[in-house]
């Protein structure tokens, strides 16, 4: 477990716990400034971000390092986000009493199409906030009104992205403090993917599981290594799904995809 998880889960998962969506910090300025200029600036930082992080890819080794000695410690304070399995993203919903659809950033900087993916998950609703946020929008829903959804409905909005082999995760805004579930991947141009697994900047941390391969249930199909987004899923010479316990994140959708349930989530801590 990572020292952020340490420090704010204080025994328990960190995205699990209220005080992480505590409803006092709803009028918070700093907060509420963070977010509004998170999504208005989001274009725009992306342009300038991405091609500075491909030439730092590029790059000889001491810059590398250089650049990353000096990045990560705020990437580790702050934390971000990380995946979480669609179980505790309905425990989530439990927490945070209000759940809104939200435009996704992501979707809209890559020309994807909306699909209703982003959910806000709040104590109370902040519909003038999130208009606020998202008031210059051209494209996807009418945001100057969000969609309230019902706790069944919100979990629909998951089973319905993890059907199409979205991964779950959670998002702060002001760590600790939780404001935003997401459902993608980089087919649908999940910046935190790209950033992370492409250009080597930590923006999504890993999850607190591992997948876990029944073998004897195991049929060889192949369906959760075409899924699963991190490529930590292969076939081996007996064509049985092996899981790359380096490379996986723990976000569970491969098990939407395996048709014999031969998959399981296991504790990260607990295997290690």
């Amino acid at each position: 477990m990572c020292e952020f998880c340490v420090q704010h889960g204080d025994g328990k998962k960190w995205y699990l716990r209220a005080e992480n969506y505590a409803d006092d910090l709803a009028s918070d300025t700093a907060r509420r400034e963070l977010m509004i200029d998170f999504v208005t600036g989001f274009d725009r930082r992306m342009k300038r971000n991405i091609p500075l992080l491909r030439v730092v890819r590029a790059a000889p080794a001491p810059i590398r390092s250089a650049f990353t000695a000096l990045t990560r410690p705020r990437q580790i304070a702050d934390h971000f986000g990380q995946p979480v399995p669609i179980e505790e993203c309905e425990q989530i919903f439990d927490i945070a009493t209000s759940i809104t659809q939200l435009p996704c950033v992501c979707r809209h900087f890559a020309g994807a199409p909306e699909r209703g993916y982003c959910l806000g998950v709040t104590i109370t609703p902040r519909d003038d906030l999130f208009a606020e946020a998202f008031r210059d929008y051209t494209n996807g829903p009418d945001t100057s009104t969000f969609q309230q959804l019902t706790r069944e409905q919100g979990t629909g909005v998951l089973r319905r992205a993890e059907d199409e082999g979205m991964m779950h995760s959670v998002w702060t805004f002001k760590s600790p403090f939780i404001a935003v579930i997401c459902n993608c991947n980089l087919a649908s141009g999940c910046m935190a993917m790209k950033t992370t697994l492409e250009l080597g900047y930590q923006t999504m941390w890993k999850g607190e599981y591992l997948a876990h391969v029944d073998e004897t249930e195991c049929i060889g199909c192949g369906a959760c290594v075409e899924r699963c987004p991190f490529d930590a899923l292969a076939l081996d010479e007996q064509r049985c799904a092996m899981v790359d316990t380096q490379a996986c994140y723990g976000c569970g959708i491969c098990r939407s995809a395996c048709p014999v349930d031969s998959i399981a989530l296991e504790d990260r801590v607990a295997v290690a």
